[in-house]
């Protein structure tokens, strides 16, 4: 609403909003507001522009090159760092494919065991009436606890004479023991692995299946139940299918760490035994800082940036299949 303001008989009329400002007025108040935006937003988008985008495109470039990081100049190869990674080099490609066919081990048996276990154990928390508050505390103390150590302690409960091989042993299944460790034995370490990362990521995924569950209406599994479905019909035809995006997103967090991550390879393992479980994520770190045959520092690079296309791939294709369900 706004008043005619007159100055004296005869005269124009200002025309006055709410604030009581003359449109001119508002306008400057608006452009100083923006301009207050723009400068308390600045320092961000600065820092992100230094330490993304130019750092983005700085590694694009460095994947065309031949350079070990130390010299003023490089050597431009064009596409050579691709095609010796996926099949022109006798000495990088052999690596990489079996890197990669780790990984595809990981991409599988993560999110799977995730959602399997994550989503059993959301239900269970969800109707849970005593120490709700302690249990998922419990349950969220992995994903809070430091990598580093929670990697370190593992390695002592997996090694020859740990938790693991001794309480079997007390249990009469010394059969099952490893006398090499858990990580010692090339056709046990990477399903070791592989059930660590599970375990660091069940909390973040019943904590999204928990959130979820809480927005689901009660009158529609009532329904259900009237219906005479059981409690395993309720869940996996009612509930199940409005926790899809939630899935959803788990099952493409699990995938991103798994062409990514390599922090528990490295600590745990550093690939061995005999690279059984390098994955791409920890052969991009040992190209570009590990390798012996230098320069490798371009061929880091290729090998990061078809890990970020794959995961961009990945990421379409789930958005798809989400969108189409």
């Amino acid at each position: 609403m706004t008043t005619d303001v007159p100055t004296s008989p005869g005269t124009a009329t200002v025309s006055r909003g709410r604030t009581g400002r003359s449109p001119g007025g508002r306008r400057r108040y608006q452009a100083r507001e923006v301009a207050w935006a723009y400068a308390f937003v600045a320092p961000a988008i600065l820092l992100f522009a230094v330490m993304g985008v130019y750092t983005l495109f700085w590694g694009l470039q460095l994947s065309f090159v031949q350079w070990n990081g130390l010299t003023p100049t490089w050597l431009w190869v064009g596409l050579r760092n691709y095609t010796d990674l996926l099949w022109a080099s006798p000495v990088f490609s052999p690596p990489v494919r079996a890197a990669a066919l780790n990984t595809v081990w990981v991409m599988i048996a993560t999110p799977l065991l995730t959602v399997a276990i994550s989503f059993p154990l959301a239900l269970a928390l969800n109707r849970a009436r005593r120490f709700v508050g302690l249990l998922r505390s419990i349950y969220f103390v992995p994903y809070v606890t430091t990598g580093i150590a929670v990697y370190l302690a593992w390695q002592y409960v997996l090694e020859p004479n740990g938790a693991i091989n001794t309480l079997l042993g007390a249990l009469g299944l010394g059969s099952l023991a490893q006398p090499q460790g858990w990580l010692g034995n090339p056709d046990t370490a990477l399903p070791t692995l592989i059930v660590i990362m599970v375990w660091s990521a069940v909390p973040v995924a019943t904590l999204l299946y928990l959130t979820g569950l809480q927005t689901i209406d009660p009158a529609l599994t009532e329904a259900a139940q009237i219906d005479g479905a059981g409690w395993w019909r309720v869940n996996l035809s009612v509930v199940w299918p409005l926790l899809r995006g939630i899935t959803a997103v788990i099952v493409l967090l699990n995938i991103r760490d798994a062409l990514q991550g390599f922090q528990i390879f490295l600590i745990m393992t550093d690939g061995g035994p005999g690279d059984h479980t390098n994955v791409l994520g920890l052969q991009t770190y040992r190209l570009a800082f590990q390798s012996e045959l230098a320069p490798t520092l371009g061929l880091a690079s290729a090998l990061g940036w078809m890990l970020f296309v794959a995961a961009l791939v990945v990421a379409y294709v789930n958005l798809r299949v989400t969108r189409e369900r």
